[in-house]
């Protein structure tokens, strides 16, 4: 049984944005069955965690059946991988378009009380996996190990190499690599939220695997080690004493709400900071910015001397803790754009402008 830790929330309540730490405490209480004003073991407090969950949602789409096309000639199955650190199911898209080989690889990370299929139609990555011809592998969160479906990035345990869930998720991809005989080159590891924290923690411990990564509304390498310290994290305040980072950190892409009211948008600048530290000395940072559907937005673009991408941050104006451009039959998504599966796939395939 996983009980609710109301000391960590007192701990970091004192050093958090009022604002953040109202909504983190208000999330908190409505995860453990509890709302503020009551108290546990009454009626109200044991309200079903769906009940609760769904009004902590930025869209009603769960109410929804989710349903996924697969093209003749694509396979889209479930399956599971096991290790000696433990075992996850996983969804596992390969495209028509993947008839010889594929081009790529794309391990894909829910968040928080996601599921691997909400996750996939969400982000729409199974279209663009049919027209660019990548596999793509949705894993899924056990229930056992997070009650909320969220990957533990916060725990040290499950920031290492060879340890917990960062092994899990290599060797489930590495297996698929064998499979299908994609190199390092052309694999690839995103994610929301906790996933893309979790994405991050995957390109530090495991470069030598994914070439890139892309967080959408995520933490640092090593922003937490302990719940009290997440809290924080997610509020914005940095750690000190954090995890050691790995010398070689793939190119990263970024994408954050400006509006995200949950984590943050000062973590989305720590992972890029984190990601141009192991870059060359000499590198060249353009900016921009734009509209789509009448949503602002600012890009910068790190690149190296040939012009090959470092890294690109994108912070979009009016977006909260969702996926833009995303299918508003997932949760946790903003169909109104940029489309982030796009640009994070042109980035993680592209060979410099």
């Amino acid at each position: 049984m996983k009980f609710f830790n109301a000391d960590a929330l007192r701990q970091v309540m004192g050093s958090v944005d009022p604002s953040f730490a109202e909504d983190l405490v208000a999330k908190t209480l409505s995860q453990h069955g509890l709302m503020p004003g009551q108290t546990a073991g009454t009626p109200q407090a044991r309200a079903p965690m769906a009940d609760l969950m769904a009004g902590l949602k930025p869209t009603a789409s769960n109410a929804a059946p989710l349903h996924l096309s697969c093209p003749e000639g694509a396979s889209f199955t479930a399956e599971t991988f096991r290790c000696a650190e433990g075992s996850r199911e996983y969804l596992i898209y390969v495209p028509s378009s993947a008839k010889d080989r594929p081009t790529g690889i794309v391990l894909m990370l829910h968040g928080c009380t996601q599921t691997h299929r909400d996750f996939a139609t969400g982000t729409k990555m199974n279209s663009l996996a049919e027209r660019d011809g990548f596999i793509v592998i949705y894993p899924q969160q056990a229930r056992g190990e997070n009650a909320q479906s969220c990957w533990n990035w916060f725990r040290r345990g499950d920031q290492m190499r060879d340890r917990g869930e960062p092994a899990i998720l290599a060797g489930l991809t590495r297996q698929v690599m064998q499979r299908h005989g994609v190199p390092p080159a052309r694999v690839f590891v995103a994610g929301l939220s906790a996933g893309a924290a979790m994405a991050v923690i995957m390109g530090q411990t495991y470069p030598e695997i994914f070439a890139a990564v892309g967080a959408h509304s995520g933490l640092p390498f090593g922003a937490a080690k302990d719940v009290p310290s997440a809290f924080a994290a997610m509020a914005g305040q940095a750690m000190t004493g954090a995890a050691q980072r790995m010398e070689a950190t793939p190119r990263t892409i970024v994408f954050h709400g400006a509006d995200d009211k949950t984590v943050h948008p000062i973590n989305a600048e720590r992972i890029i900071a984190q990601a141009n530290a192991s870059g060359p000395y000499e590198t060249v940072v353009t900016d921009e910015s734009g509209q789509v559907a009448g949503r602002s937005f600012r890009r910068e673009v790190t690149s190296v001397a040939d012009g090959k991408p470092l890294s690109e941050i994108w912070t979009v104006d009016g977006l909260g803790h969702a996926w833009s451009g995303g299918d508003d039959r997932g949760s946790y998504t903003d169909a109104a754009g940029p489309d982030a599966s796009a640009e994070m796939i042109r980035f993680f395939f592209s060979e410099g402008d």
